[in-house]
């Protein structure tokens, strides 16, 4: 039953229903509480109602700010996720009330990010907004629709097919050769990269432990896909295994952090003047050149750590003057 008083200026309206909590909310005019009393009896008579209290009264920046403080930490990517959403706290759509969270607000979002970022940065940073909204509404009773499935997305830009010719493969490696002040890791492990097809995650938390060369495997115990896997080694990979020196502190095979592995590679791809050449193009190439000794799709993947043929497709990049030759 929907009551009414003067309040203030304007109407206060209030609906009271057996199973659901007292719904009140002012207007400027009774014909505009009435209306809303209407809305509010229709729902509930359909067993569609659900309070906006909480989402009204919710700041989304609060929101982001407890789901980083709460779920974030329990991620494998929580470093990464971290300055995600520490730069979409500084944005003014963290300023709103998650009632006021509309389609128009994230689509504004969305194109203020692609002026400064790429299409799959964005396509990420929607991702992880769509999925605190949705964790907030199961686990913590704000209730809306969720605007980030209503909005278009960027469009993906094309899979990098980015592989190295063994002539490039000779001047990186050249480029670098320990002398001086550079890094005494990098080249081992742009040579394992290469050997192996794994990703920089997988080779910079690398356990010697881990690493058998007796038996020509190494073992990651956790990768991307959240599954372990065996990874077969060559003989190229055990020969630079066992140049290597053992760290004697965390026993990690590559005792470098991603910030500083990152900097060597780019001026290494400078001085041997690369191009555009990224770290993970390598698992490109890796991946590429074992399809040549793997032909069967299966061992290839089991290999690489792809659990679909699609995303196994982006990295295997056959030429087509070799698919030529196989045709006869």
């Amino acid at each position: 039953m929907a009551t009414f008083r003067k309040y203030g200026r304007g109407w206060q309206a209030r609906v009271r229903r057996r199973g659901y909590p007292d719904q009140t909310k002012s207007f400027p005019t009774k014909l505009e509480a009435e209306r809303w009393a209407r809305t509010i009896e229709s729902e509930m008579d359909r067993c569609e109602f659900v309070s906006r209290k909480d989402a009204v009264q919710s700041i989304f920046g609060d929101v982001i700010q407890r789901y980083m403080e709460t779920i974030t930490p329990k991620k494998r990517g929580h470093v990464e996720e971290t300055f995600r959403l520490k730069a979409t706290l500084r944005h003014s759509i963290a300023k709103l009330s998650m009632a006021n969270l509309t389609p128009q607000a994230v689509a504004g979002y969305r194109d203020d990010r692609l002026r400064t970022c790429k299409a799959n940065t964005v396509i990420r940073d929607l991702a992880v907004l769509s999925s605190i909204i949705n964790h907030a509404k199961r686990e913590w009773g704000i209730v809306i629709p969720n605007p980030v499935e209503m909005i278009r997305k960027p469009s993906m830009p094309p899979g990098r097919d980015r592989v190295l010719s063994e002539t490039e493969e000779a001047r990186l490696l050249n480029a670098l050769e320990p002398t001086g002040r550079r890094n005494t890791i990098m080249q081992p492990l742009v040579i394992i990269a290469i050997e192996t097809a794994m990703r920089r995650g997988e080779l910079l938390s690398l356990q010697w432990e881990n690493v058998h060369l007796d038996r020509r495997i190494l073992f990651l115990p956790m990768t991307k896909n959240g599954l372990s896997r065996y990874v077969p080694l060559s003989s190229r990979a055990i020969e630079t295994f066992g140049s290597l020196p053992r760290s004697q502190d965390d026993g990690r095979v590559f005792a470098i952090n991603t910030a500083a592995m990152e900097a060597a590679f780019l001026k290494a791809v400078r001085r041997a003047e690369l191009g555009n050449l990224h770290f993970h193009d390598l698992r490109h190439t890796g991946a590429s050149r074992m399809a040549k000794k793997l032909p069967n799709v299966i061992e290839l993947a089991s290999v690489t750590g792809h659990t679909s043929l699609q995303m196994l497709r982006r990295y295997y990049h056959p030429k087509a003057e070799e698919l030529a030759l196989k045709l006869g």
